[in-house]
């Protein structure tokens, strides 16, 4: 929870500048789709993904590391690992894909599944309205089998190369533009809500101050002497 008295003693220690930008920012962010990513191993592309997600406002990345971990360099993603939430998947002697699915569809998303292949909907033709999950996995092996056959639907880029797939951190650009203006352009209530944003807003100011946890001992000692 917000606690918005805490936030106030934090802008203390930023700019109107810095502020205004969170604001703008926020205003920008969604949760009415976020992206999937299931044992993507390569640094480069992860942190491009991340990076994407925030240029784009997602707010959320789920990252499944069933065979691979999981490492965003901040030379590719430029910082952008701060601005978004990840839900890692991960555990051991458990299905984290399965796991994963059933998280999403306990919030409402459809599961969709990111392939060339398949009877797949067009990216131009992709229904916004619905809370939507999109899955991207390896380019050569695609996504898992449990996957493909737990998606609520496919969805494919347009291609008329002799190539039958992209990068996926190309992919993951490429739809979220699309898509993501689309939906700006709907009537679906894609923002935040007001309280996840002044959450949000808390935890950036707290990600961005330096000396943190010592401001943040020296509030509470405060709150408890007065």
């Amino acid at each position: 929870m917000a606690d918005e008295k805490y936030i106030e003693y934090l802008e203390q220690f930023l700019t109107e500048n810095r502020k205004n930008l969170f604001n703008k920012v926020l205003k920008e962010r969604t949760r009415h789709f976020t992206v999937a990513i299931e044992d993507i191993f390569q640094p480069q592309n992860a942190s491009a993904i991340v990076r994407t997600c925030d240029v784009f406002g997602v707010q959320d990345l789920q990252v499944i590391e069933s065979k691979y971990s999981f490492y965003a360099s901040n030379q590719v993603a430029k910082g952008a690992q701060k601005w978004i939430d990840f839900s890692m998947y991960n555990k051991r002697d458990t299905n984290n894909t399965l796991d994963c699915i059933e998280n999403l569809r306990e919030k409402g998303y459809k599961i969709i599944a990111t392939t060339p292949h398949n009877d797949s909907c067009l990216l131009q033709d992709f229904d916004v309205t619905q809370k939507s999950a999109f899955f991207f996995g390896v380019e050569k092996q695609g996504l898992s089998d449990d996957v493909m056959k737990n998606a609520d639907g496919f969805l494919k880029i347009p291609m008329v190369g002799f190539t039958e797939s992209l990068n996926i951190s190309v992919a993951v650009a490429i739809i979220l533009q699309n898509l993501t203006e689309k939906l700006k352009k709907s009537n679906v209530d894609w923002c935040l809500t007001d309280l996840e944003k002044r959450e949000k807003y808390q935890d950036w100011l707290e990600k961005t101050i330096k000396s943190i946890k010592k401001i943040k001992e020296n509030y509470y000692s405060k709150i408890i002497n007065e």
